[in-house]
């Protein structure tokens, strides 16, 4: 699982860096490079709470190797189009896509691990996107020096060796079976309408709890977006500076603090987590060095990379083992509706203010992230009186 989802996003990390640069050769503005990556991302969140339980009905490695072979397609597409207005119509169906592709593997790994471990594994887990951060970037921009097609051709490649990857993945039809047969003896609710099929499908409560980390993803998605292009106008002769030094932190914490979060408890490393990357989206929007940029990206790793173990593994201790599936798209729907807002406002943002406006903005909605929490919680029953300490 961790091959599979570090060549899952060395794919896409070296896509969404370059797409910009794309956008603005095929006649686009610095307002509208952001919005691949936002279309990507709502789509995915919109798709999410569902692709989720049909995960868990369907067998979550048969998802994988579906959705892999299926996104080979659409970047191979990307080869072809040379309108980027047509590009944003097919990234639509990308992130669609993309989202079942999440939650199945989010849910595969969940059950993979034991309970006891579980935020120390899904850290560790989480290195292969984190590490393929700092590796990707530089990749695309090295591949795409050769063209956009031969760019496009190599993460084909890779999503067709993601399929094979999954292929030989053990098999996880017998949890699969377990909540088809679960479903089929439930209350049955799609004989109460499309309205109670939906509530009875998607974790509701986790997709209300999960504005917390939207509202930091917002900032990540600026920072993926955009990070690259405010380098350019620092004058910084390396573009993937901030991502690859971000990757950086996130993997020295993971591999320090990230094995002791199950031994403190997910919910108080997530709440000191929470704090951090306004900190490091602050210290971003006054950046006007090289030195300045390295710490700013030191600090937002380190807060960030924590958190999502910490929040996820906070979440799966509130939900059935058997609607893991349903909790990632539930969780992934509120992740990725904060990064394609920050990819898509951010981008108009610098057109119309500047980059340091556009990171000021971010910095004060992750600042709210905390508050926001904490009131969450104790609103939709989350709070255990164990976590009141």
């Amino acid at each position: 699982m961790f091959g599979y989802s570090f060549t899952v996003f060395v794919s896409v990390f070296q896509l969404l860096p370059t797409v910009p640069y794309r956008v603005i050769d095929m006649g686009g503005s610095t307002a509208v490079a952001g919005l691949f990556h936002g279309l990507l991302t709502f789509s995915s969140a919109a798709s999410a709470p569902f692709a989720g339980p049909l995960s868990d009905r369907i067998g979550h490695r048969r998802v994988l190797i579906g959705v892999s072979l299926i996104l080979m397609m659409f970047t191979a597409s990307y080869a072809f189009i040379g309108s980027y207005r047509l590009m944003f119509a097919v990234v639509i169906g990308h992130g669609l896509i993309w989202s079942a592709l999440l939650t199945a593997s989010g849910a595969y790994m969940t059950a993979t691990i034991p309970a006891s471990r579980r935020a120390e594994g899904l850290g560790y887990w989480g290195l292969a996107s984190i590490l393929a951060i700092g590796a990707a970037p530089a990749l695309g921009f090295w591949v795409y020096r050769h063209g956009w097609t031969a760019l496009c051709l190599e993460l084909s490649l890779l999503n067709l060796l993601m399929a094979v990857i999954a292929w030989f993945l053990p098999d996880d039809e017998d949890d699969a079976r377990v909540e088809r047969a679960a479903s089929v003896t439930s209350e049955r609710p799609w004989q109460g309408g499309l309205l109670a099929l939906v509530q009875s499908q998607v974790e509701w409560r986790v997709v209300v709890l999960s504005i917390s980390t939207a509202l930091v993803s917002f900032g990540y998605g600026a920072l993926t977006s955009f990070s690259s292009l405010f380098a350019d106008e620092l004058g910084l002769s390396r573009r993937s500076l901030f991502l690859t030094v971000m990757a950086g932190a996130t993997v020295a914490g993971r591999l320090t603090i990230g094995r002791k979060v199950d031994a403190l408890g997910p919910r108080r490393v997530l709440l000191r987590c929470l704090l951090i990357p306004p900190v490091g989206l602050l210290l971003l929007a006054f950046t006007t060095n090289e030195m300045m940029l390295v710490a700013s990206a030191l600090v937002f790793g380190a807060g960030f990379g924590l958190l999502l173990p910490a929040y996820n593994t906070y979440v799966l201790t509130h939900v059935h083992p058997h609607r893991r599936g349903a909790a990632f798209g539930a969780m992934l729907a509120a992740f990725d509706t904060g990064i394609g807002s920050g990819a898509s406002a951010v981008g108009a943002l610098v057109h119309m203010h500047g980059f340091r406006v556009a990171f000021g903005v971010a910095a004060a909605l992750a600042a709210l992230s905390l508050p926001y929490f904490l009131f969450a919680e104790r609103k939709l029953g989350f709070l255990d009186p164990a976590d009141r300490v």
